[in-house]
């Protein structure tokens, strides 16, 4: 009986945080019967995930000896659901939303994101927000090397080569702002792409509107003045203190320039990149 009550219980807390996370910016009608088949999908993993919450079974270990540990399950009062602490920005690469929803909704592509910011600005909530989507891969970002464990990702329907749409800013504008406050993600954990796996990834690219976005304390920004950075300034460290993998220094310059200096993406260190660099890195 008792686990029949957990089960309802946990059933009603991602109705609720499905209801409540899904974020409605345009309302125009959705045909819903395309996707019946993998919102069925859906429902079903869920209802898998609340199967094993339910599981009141001790680990069954043994020792060095070969003896068998004791172990009792005693269920303590204190626990919750885990939030994520960390936004990954993308580009979907592809030509329309409509091709992006299809991928994310194949098994055999294994790839998906918590929301699709469609270029008229909708937005596709297709993971709840205290689920994993498969969207980081592989990469590092200071210490954290799993980072679809702690993140929300946001793909943006854009090719790479094209300016991103004002409505598409101004509803992902809604939307960061929104997951910063429900969530009480810090101001430096809102990331792109190619910030997490500089080796692997250029999205959301040199025309992502980093400096507007970060009006709105999503992410941090040079500021207007930039104090130039001192003689023989250590950027190799100031980049490592941010968060970049630099085992691969090319590409963390170039993930960089991408997100901070954007008029210049090349791997070369400049003087205007230093600068930019000396004056950001403070902030973290």
């Amino acid at each position: 009986m008792k686990r029949i009550c957990l089960a309802v219980l946990s059933l009603v807390i991602l109705a609720s945080c499905s209801s409540k996370k899904h974020v409605v910016v345009n309302t125009v009608p959705v045909d819903n019967s395309v996707y019946a088949a993998t919102n069925k999908v859906y429902t079903h993993q869920t209802d898998s995930l609340l199967k094993i919450i339910g599981n009141e079974n001790p680990p069954m270990l043994i020792d060095s000896t070969g003896g068998t540990v004791p172990a009792e399950w005693v269920g303590t009062v204190n626990f919750g659901m885990r939030k994520p602490n960390y936004v990954i920005i993308h580009y979907t690469a592809q030509d329309s939303v409509q091709q992006t929803l299809r991928t994310f909704t194949l098994t055999r592509t294994a790839v998906s994101a918590h929301y699709v910011v469609a270029k008229d600005g909708k937005i596709f909530h297709m993971v709840n927000d205290y689920l994993r989507a498969n969207q980081a891969g592989v990469g590092k970002w200071g210490s954290i090397t799993d980072m679809n464990s702690c993140s929300v990702g946001i793909e943006i329907d854009n090719n790479g080569s094209e300016p991103y749409t004002g409505p598409q800013i101004k509803s992902l504008v809604a939307l960061l702002v929104y997951l910063k406050k429900s969530y009480n993600i810090p101001t430096a954990n809102f990331i792109g792409h190619q910030d997490w796996a500089p080796k692997r990834k250029p999205d959301p690219g040199p025309y992502f509107p980093w400096k507007t976005v970060a009006q709105y304390g999503i992410g941090y920004w040079s500021d207007y003045i930039v104090v130039p950075a001192p003689e023989h300034y250590d950027y190799v460290t100031a980049l490592r203190l941010i968060g970049y993998d630099t085992s691969n220094l090319k590409d963390a310059v170039i993930a960089f320039k991408r997100h901070f200096v954007q008029s210049d993406v090349t791997p070369a260190v400049t003087p205007l990149m230093l600068n930019i660099l000396y004056n950001v890195a403070g902030k973290y």
